[in-house]
């Protein structure tokens, strides 16, 4: 056999020697995506795109920090639906606010601790509560995912629009178009989405304590800031008791939005640079203590400058609610303390759509992640655990960049509504994997009482006893806690829309485990063991013939190159004159391999080659038979259209019948040049005698005895 021929027809593994000499070659990617997502990284520059703490905390306290901007307009708003006197309380939910996330972030630093591998309250929930609650923990992380890219998206493009009130028309538009932006900068590859990231958080981080500092300043001064709704009076209606209590738990439920993102870092301990737990704990205590300080100062600024924010502006006695939206409580105070118009104004409101947008990018490195952890445990599709060209699970943030989209456009991007949806899911995370922790910490202990008092006495066991114990003490606070804010939350916005969360998890839940289950039937099935005898005793290759053509050379060409037991040329005869005109040319042109003609009175090509196969297994034994099957390759997808592609349909067909294996011969048109960047076939002028197509193999139509010679 040439050297050429056998370069055609290889398909088997290459060799270390080959593959070292090539490795740095980068593969090239079609144009467009090279502009929008760069190109393909190498699996071994992984440790490079790990993240540094001052990169990591804009990626994964984007959510956590950007909430701050939300939630005490939220919290203020549920409020003032019982009236201004109802403010007087903002100071005491505030606190409780603080309180809750301060121990929530310490609950975190300890399951960080003790669950480093990125599987966060889904791993600890499974590990310690059983399957069935790991799910269930999951399920509600993917959901408070995509709600957070929409709550982020929605309240960003909020925010724009407070400072250009002429885009209100274009709302849904703009938070689509803002997903989409996000989707591709972070399919660009984490080091890339974390150096265009930090610029914006970290100007919003100053940006608000500048203007929380100014406006404190100017109030002990005698100066305080008024916010433009101070003045406004508010259509109210008397309560009862009842409702007092229940309005203060909402206006409580609202504020917890702050938490939301807290848990990203746990799921992402794995994108940290070593040591891996003590910078992602690290990266945790500043952003906790950040976020409570900008949300307890927002939210006094709030209440020195006079802010109001009702949940139907029209309430605002003195506001044209019919021709111009309502400003955030982020816009009021800025204008309150810097003055509307103002250069720091602009900033302000700048960086908090900017943060507010990109917040979604802490859903877009959490949902990936636990994507891949799902599906690496069987209860997610394996595709999301498949690393991109940029070594990021790319499938898992489209998958999560439609969602969100699906979310906002039925939603039609309005802030009031998302957020009643928001915060159930986190919480139910929360609060099991909260407990999970508490029995982990139990198990620990267990462990240690039952070694020999010898062991117990070591300092080693006394310290470890004593770590056990604080982080028991910890994460039962912090169950606490969180299992009481969920019913709180439960209760509060149960009928104000986030029944369909509560009905989302148990669905997702369910698909989850279907999938485990599908895998592991499969994997069941699939299962080598010492019984498997399957019995092939010959080894046959068939080509299909339709007309006598170059690809269908190029088939017979690397059917002879397999060197199988016996080749034979099928042709399933549709009319009597397309068979007989095939049989003369493969006369004339001397093929090697005898042409077998099989009748289709019904014009179908499957069914006849099936029962040819099924009649010849019987005949000879249970034979592995190898179908060889030309098909066209091209560069425009109108081309596809004009081909009725029929060896893929008959390959698929063919694969199900037992015994029978499929070869694509590919045969490239000119036009595959745009996809490959080359020409198909060797230009005109350049092509040397006996080399009729493309492949690269010398087809040699003498017979095998005359060929053996040659090739010996």
């Amino acid at each position: 056999m040439t050297a050429s021929r056998c370069a055609g027809a290889f398909t088997g593994v290459v060799s270390p020697a080959v593959t070292n000499d090539s490795r740095d070659a980068t593969p090239e990617a079609p144009i467009a995506k090279r502009i929008l997502i760069g190109d393909p990284l190498a699996s071994q520059n992984a440790d490079e795109h790990l993240l540094p703490k001052r990169m990591a905390l804009p990626i994964f306290a984007s959510d956590a920090l950007s909430s701050v901007a939300y939630a005490p307009q939220e919290m203020l708003m549920i409020l003032l639906t019982g009236g201004l006197a109802f403010l007087a309380f903002a100071p005491w939910v505030a606190a409780a606010v603080v309180l809750l996330m301060t121990v929530v972030v310490l609950s975190y630093r300890q399951l960080i601790r003790a669950y480093p591998s990125g599987g966060g309250d889904y791993e600890v929930a499974r590990t310690n509560l059983g399957e069935i609650p790991g799910v269930v923990v999951a399920s509600a992380l993917l959901v408070d995912y995509i709600l957070t890219v929409a709550v982020s998206t929605a309240s960003g493009v909020d925010n724009i629009i407070s400072a250009l009130p002429g885009l209100n028309p274009w709302r849904v538009e703009l938070a689509v178009a803002c997903v989409v932006a996000i989707v591709l900068m972070n399919l660009r590859g984490v080091r890339e989405a974390s150096r265009a990231f930090a610029i914006p958080t970290y100007v919003f981080i100053g940006s608000v304590a500048v203007m929380v500092v100014t406006g404190l300043v100017r109030t002990f001064v005698g100066a305080a800031p008024v916010a433009s709704s101070a003045d406004y009076a508010l259509h109210t209606q008397s309560i009862s008791q009842a409702a007092v209590i229940l309005l203060v738990l909402r206006a409580f439920s609202s504020g917890c939005s702050a938490l939301t993102g807290v848990e990203a870092v746990s799921n992402g301990v794995q994108a940290f640079r070593k040591p891996k737990i003590r910078n992602a704990r690290t990266t945790l205590a500043m952003m906790g203590g950040i976020a409570a300080a900008m949300f307890a100062g927002l939210v006094a600024l709030a209440l020195i400058a006079g802010v109001q924010y009702a949940e139907n502006p029209c309430d605002l006695v003195g506001f044209d609610c019919r021709t111009m939206p309502q400003p955030s409580l982020m816009a009021q105070l800025a204008a309150a303390t810097f003055g509307m118009g103002s250069i720091p104004f602009f900033i302000v409101q700048a960086a908090t759509a900017c943060v507010l947008l990109l917040a979604a990018n802490t859903a877009f490195n959490g949902f990936p992640l636990l994507g891949a952890v799902l599906a690496r445990d069987g209860y997610a599709p394996k595709a999301l655990n498949t690393r991109g060209d940029r070594l990021v699970y790319s499938n898992g943030m489209i998958v999560l960049g439609v969602a969100a989209i699906a979310v906002l456009v039925i939603y039609q991007a309005n802030l009031s509504n998302l957020i009643q949806l928001y915060i159930i899911g986190v919480f139910v995370s929360f609060s099991l994997g909260q407990i999970g922790m508490i029995r982990h910490w139990i198990r620990g202990l267990r462990r240690i009482t039952h070694l020999p008092a010898e062991a117990r006495a070591q300092q080693s066991a006394k310290r470890q006893t004593f770590s056990y114990r604080k982080g028991l003490v910890i994460n039962s606070l912090g169950a606490t806690m969180t299992v009481s804010v969920l019913v709180v939350v439960t209760i509060t916005k149960f009928t104000h829309g986030a029944w369909l969360v509560f009905l989302a998890i148990p669905i997702l839940s369910t698909l989850m485990m279907g999938v485990y289950r599908y895998y592991r039937d499969v994997e069941h099935e699939i299962r080598m063991d010492d019984t498997v005898h399957f019995g092939a005793e010959g080894d046959v290759a068939l080509i299909l013939v339709n007309r006598l053509q170059k690809p269908v050379a190029k088939a017979l060409d690397y059917a002879l190159a397999a060197r199988h037991d016996k080749t034979i040329a099928l042709h399933v005869a549709v009319t009597a004159e397309e068979s007989k005109a095939l049989q003369k040319g493969w006369e004339a042109h001397g093929m090697p391999v005898p042409l077998v003609t099989i009748e289709s009175p019904f014009r179908s090509y499957a069914g006849p080659v099936i029962e040819f196969i099924n009649q010849y297994r019987a005949e000879h034994g249970p034979s592995v038979v190898t179908v060889y099957l030309p098909q066209y390759i091209v560069g425009h997808w109108w081309e596809k259209v004009l081909h009725n592609r029929r060896a893929r349909r008959m390959a698929q067909q063919l694969m199900l019948v037992h015994g029978v294996t499929i070869t694509l011969v590919p045969w490239m048109l000119d036009s595959s040049e745009l996809i490959y960047g080359r020409r198909s076939r060797p230009v005109p002028g350049q092509e040397r005698a006996g080399r009729p197509y493309s492949s690269g193999a010398r087809f040699d139509a003498r017979p095998p005895a005359a060929q053996d010679k040659t090739r010996r």
